[in-house]
């Protein structure tokens, strides 16, 4: 893509440790060409522990912002002079705006989340929702769900690990255990299942051992998938074959770098022009 650099132009980025696979650089700079914004957007490798250093770095280089992945989440969140509830609940920040010379941190991993969710037409209030998995995706997927109602249940090999996420919004959210029998139980009157674990993710060794929780879930039910690489994993693909509504990953990157185009600009974007530009770009328009 060829994106033009002019002497007013304000730089973003996204920091990580490693982050050259990111595909944030593609997406933003589809949607800044789109919206004719003046701003590039790089990609800034910064070693682990550096996140401080960065910081005044980014403020001295005159940065307008950049967003963060890991292992940088958690550790600006204490950094920022600002932060936005919910990522202050998540307790990480994946958006950091620069103004006036000070950190603005927010999370739109959670909203990104809810705002590709929209296209199957559920409605969240009272939703039984399956989880998998407990790490950071997770606990913005579940929090997100939890501001709208759903009821959320997080399946987790280290059940303790689930339960302290649950303590998060103790209301909303229940601990269980990541075995076949609890998750074939537990689907049999959930409406929506959510993968945020790296099972069935290209690269890694991982697969679900058994996919027979599937066949338990009601006919309205959806799935959806995080991992967006390969676009449709062993999990999707048995859904789809099943006649249940599908979704991977790459709808919530999407969103969430909208979200945070928002941030940077300091106000509302033409949000579906974005959108349609980044899904171009990722060759999926």
């Amino acid at each position: 893509m060829i994106v033009d650099i002019k002497n007013t132009t304000r730089k973003l980025c996204v920091i990580g440790d490693p982050v050259l696979h990111s595909k944030s650089p593609l997406i933003q700079n589809a949607m800044i060409r789109a919206l004719g914004l003046d701003l590039v957007y790089l990609c800034q490798p910064v070693k682990r522990g550096e996140g401080a250093q960065w910081l005044t770095a980014a403020r001295v280089c005159g940065y307008a912002g950049f967003n963060a992945t890991m292992p940088f989440k958690e550790e600006l969140l204490p950094l920022m002079d600002e932060v936005e509830p919910f990522a202050r609940q998540c307790g990480a920040v994946n958006t950091v705006s620069i103004r006036d010379g000070k950190y603005y941190g927010a999370n739109t991993d959670g909203p990104g989340f809810l705002q590709d969710l929209e296209k199957f037409g559920l409605s969240l209030q009272g939703l039984h929702t399956v989880v998998l998995g407990a790490g950071g995706a997770s606990k913005a997927v579940c929090l997100a769900l939890a501001e709208k109602g759903a009821k959320v249940t997080v399946c987790n090999r280290t059940v303790k690990k689930a339960e302290e996420l649950c303590k998060l919004a103790p209301e909303s959210m229940t601990p269980e255990e990541f075995t076949i029998n609890k998750l074939c139980k537990l689907s049999g009157e959930a409406g929506l299942v959510v993968n945020c674990t790296s099972l069935g993710m290209a690269g890694t060794a991982g697969e679900f051992e058994d996919l027979s929780f599937v066949d338990a879930l009601p006919s309205g039910a959806a799935v959806y998938d995080l991992i967006y690489a390969p676009a449709e994993t062993a999990l999707l693909r048995r859904s789809r074959e099943r006649g249940l509504a599908v979704s991977n990953g790459l709808g919530m990157l999407v969103w969430q770098g909208v979200l945070a185009l928002e941030r940077f600009v300091g106000g509302p974007v033409d949000r579906e022009r974005a959108h349609a530009a980044a899904l171009e770009a990722l060759g999926e328009g």
